[in-house]
């Protein structure tokens, strides 16, 4: 399996960021490993233009997008 985020505009298109402008996250093991590296990163990816992430296993969505953005 393959755990990656898939990087995301408010309206759905793809962003590019993160190592060389990849438009996905690194390869994660777990979905857990993929869960923590999202809650350690998420602020950078905010303010690299990053407003919602798609988790995908293997390429097949698994639950998104979820919004970067806190809710007050």
């Amino acid at each position: 399996m393959s755990w990656t985020w898939r990087f995301e505009a408010e309206d759905g298109a793809a962003v590019a960021a993160g190592p060389a402008g990849a438009s996905s996250s690194e390869s994660f093991p777990t979905q857990s490993d993929a869960e923590t590296w999202l809650g350690e990163t998420w602020r950078e990816l905010l303010e690299a233009g990053v407003q919602q992430v798609v988790l995908e296993d293997a390429g097949r969505k698994v639950y998104g997008p979820m919004s970067l953005r806190s809710v007050d």
